[in-house]
């Protein structure tokens, strides 16, 4: 049996291969005489040629010109209510992704810059170059993106909720006060607010990856520093310096390494065992696919636990504890976890260009999220994922 010229573009997707690597393959399967007559391998030199057209730069930053024609050509309907923007920055760049609500098609990038920071003149001037305005996505990122996207100061502010007029510095009050005065608007010079609001609050979802993260770093902190349990914690980083582990710096992966560890919980005792079975209550019912019909319950009981290990209140804690109504039904689905996962999926790319990051970059990344051979069904298929 020999391949055919999509079934060939599919394995050269499939195993993630650069163009000088894709030709390869291709000569020594034509050398093997298992290309069916009329497959080319030169293709491959130009493969994102039909993409291309729709991106553009301008100084560092690329971006794409026309969303619509893009999703088209690679097979999708472009509902802005069915996508969601996620934007976020790396060490290397500033990215902004389209994913699908429910995560079942894979990241479309419709903005790179390279070497640009995260302010306020950045993201105004990346979503005029996407046109924001035509689509009004709905938006996800962590929380230092919603600021910047609403223009408001960065950092633990007094009043640092674009929702309501939450005091930050009302300690006395943390924990009791459920209920503050909304937001009306958000004008500039007033209650923390330093700029226009780029987008409406009504547009962002909270990211349920970032509260995770936080829940997780505010548990640590309290945590006695000479008990059991926080022995035990360091034991299982040994690479990750003190430092981070006292002020509870992990990543979802480490916080998941943590959470299906039996002996960690064993190694708790008192309020310290009661928050995190609540913190992980929390996690798998409420903060993913899955939200159990008491998920508020388990959210009061999370709450109830962390003010007995005097967990200082952050603005995640404070989303749970007023604003639960702000979250969507189904969080999995809308999460920031999957654009955080697009850094990985573009980081091969990145390194095959070498800094050369252009229009191209972009188009031949699209290249390899399309399908040439759907109908053809594979007894082992690939384990390369793209969310």
């Amino acid at each position: 049996m020999c391949l055919t010229q999509s079934e060939l573009n599919d394995l050269v997707r499939d195993l993630a291969l650069s163009k000088a690597k894709a030709e390869l393959l291709g000569s020594r399967l034509q050398g093997w005489h298992l290309l069916s007559p009329g497959t080319k391998i030169s293709v491959f030199r130009s493969r994102q040629a039909d993409l291309v057209q729709f991106f553009a730069q301008e100084e560092k930053l690329c971006f794409c010109t026309e969303v619509d024609g893009l999703l088209t050509a690679l097979g999708y309907e472009h509902d802005p209510q069915e996508w969601r923007l996620f934007i976020d920055s790396s060490l290397l760049s500033l990215k902004a992704v389209l994913l699908h609500n429910g995560n079942i098609y894979p990241s479309i990038p419709v903005g790179y810059a390279a070497h640009m920071k995260e302010t306020y003149e950045n993201m105004e001037l990346l979503l005029k170059q996407i046109q924001y305005s035509k689509y009004n996505w709905n938006i996800c990122g962590d929380l230092k993106v919603v600021a910047l996207l609403l223009g408001m100061q960065l950092g633990y502010t007094k009043y640092c909720c674009f929702i309501c007029e939450w005091d930050s510095r009302a300690r006395e009050q943390h924990y009791v006060k459920q209920k503050w005065p909304l937001r009306k608007n958000l004008v500039p010079g007033q209650k923390n607010v330093a700029h226009q609001p780029l987008v409406e609050p009504s547009k962002i979802f909270l990211p349920p990856l970032h509260i995770k993260l936080g829940l997780m770093k505010n548990f640590v902190k309290a945590m006695n520093k000479e008990g059991a349990g926080f022995r035990y914690l360091r034991q299982m980083f040994p690479r990750i310096s003190d430092a981070k582990i006292k002020e509870g710096i992990f990543v979802g992966p480490q916080i998941r390494h943590v959470m299906n560890d039996e002996h960690f919980e064993e190694m708790l005792v008192g309020p310290e065992k009661v928050a995190w079975r609540a913190f992980k209550d929390v996690v798998e019912n409420f903060l993913g696919n899955h939200r159990a019909r008491n998920y508020s319950q388990l959210v009061k009981k999370l709450l109830s636990a962390y003010k007995a290990m005097k967990c200082n209140m952050s603005l995640k804690i404070h989303f749970l504890h007023s604003h639960l109504d702000f979250f969507p039904a189904n969080l999995g689905a809308v999460s920031d976890e999957q654009g955080e996962r697009f850094h990985q999926d573009i980081s091969t790319m990145e390194k095959r260009y070498q800094g050369n990051w252009n229009p191209s970059m972009l188009a031949d990344y699209c290249w390899t999220l399309q399908r040439d051979a759907s109908d053809v069904e594979y007894k082992r298929k690939s384990t390369a994922k793209h969310f």
